[in-house]
C-alpha cells in the first residue's frame, strides 16, 4: 500500500514514529470496528497516542498494548507514522494493560438523553462512530412521549389525573417527536392494517399517509 499523510496534530508530531517499526500485541482479545476507526481518524485525526512496549523486558519489541486498532485503521489508510507513548514492561504488566484498557470500556456507560442531544446538534455525524440510523434507535430510546394527564380522573369529581402507563405513542422522522392521541393512534392503526392488507407490506406507508393528508386538503 503507498503510503499517506498521517492526520496527525501538531501538538503530537513529536511522538509520531513509523508504523513499520510497532507490531501488534501478540495475544489481544479485542475485536474492534477498523472502518468506524479509519473514519474518525480521517474526519478527527488522531486525538491521542497509542502505548507501545518497547519490550526488553518481554522479547516483543514495540509491541502495542492499548490501541491495536487505531494502529491497524491507520495502516489500513496508509498512514506512515502514528504517535506512541511508551512503556517498557514485564509480560505480566503488559497483559494488564490489555485486558484494563479494554475492560474499562466495557464497564462505562452513557447518559443516553444526554448523549442523543449533543448527537442532534452536530450537524454531521461523520467520525462520531454513529449514523442515521443509529441516532434514531438512540432517540426511539430516550425520548418516549412524557405521562399524559387525564381531564378527569373518571370518579365524576372533576380533578385532573395523571397515570402513568398511558402513553399512547409518537411519530419520528429526523429528530423531531410529536406526541400523538389515543384517537389518533387508532386511526392511524387502521389506514396502516388497510395498507398492509392491500399490498402486503408496509414499505412506502409514511408516503401513503402523506399522500392521503394531501389529497384530504385539497379544495373541493
Amino acid at each position: 500500500m503507498t503510503a499517506t499523510h498521517a492526520n496527525i496534530p501538531e501538538e503530537l508530531q513529536l511522538l509520531a514514529v513509523p508504523v513499520t517499526e510497532l507490531s501488534p500485541y501478540h495475544r489481544n482479545p479485542r475485536t474492534g470496528d477498523i472502518e468506524a476507526i479509519a473514519e474518525s481518524l480521517t474526519v478527527n485525526g488522531q486525538y491521542r497516542p497509542i502505548v507501545v512496549n518497547k519490550g526488553s523486558q518481554t522479547g516483543r519489541l514495540n509491541e502495542i498494548l492499548a490501541g491495536n486498532h487505531t494502529y491497524a485503521a491507520a495502516r489500513q489508510l496508509g498512514w506512515d507514522r502514528i504517535a506512541v507513548t511508551w512503556v517498557d514492561v514485564d509480560d505480566d504488566a503488559a497483559a494488564r494493560i490489555v485486558i484494563v484498557d479494554n475492560r474499562t470500556n466495557d464497564l462505562a456507560g452513557y447518559d443516553s438523553k444526554l448523549l442523543a442531544e449533543v448527537l442532534s446538534e452536530i450537524p454531521d455525524l461523520a467520525g462520531t462512530g454513529y449514523d442515521r440510523e443509529s441516532l434514531d434507535r438512540l432517540l426511539d430510546d430516550t425520548s418516549l412521549p412524557e405521562t399524559l394527564e387525564l381531564t378527569s380522573d373518571g370518579a365524576g369529581t372533576g380533578a385532573v389525573a395523571s397515570v402513568d402507563y398511558l402513553q399512547w405513542g409518537y411519530l419520528q422522522w429526523e429528530s423531531k417527536r410529536v406526541r400523538i392521541t389515543s384517537e389518533e393512534v387508532e386511526a392511524l392503526n387502521a389506514i396502516y392494517t388497510k395498507f398492509v392488507d392491500d399490498t402486503n407490506s408496509d414499505l412506502g406507508f409514511g408516503w401513503h399517509v402523506l399522500q392521503q393528508a394531501h389529497e384530504e386538503g385539497q379544495p373541493a
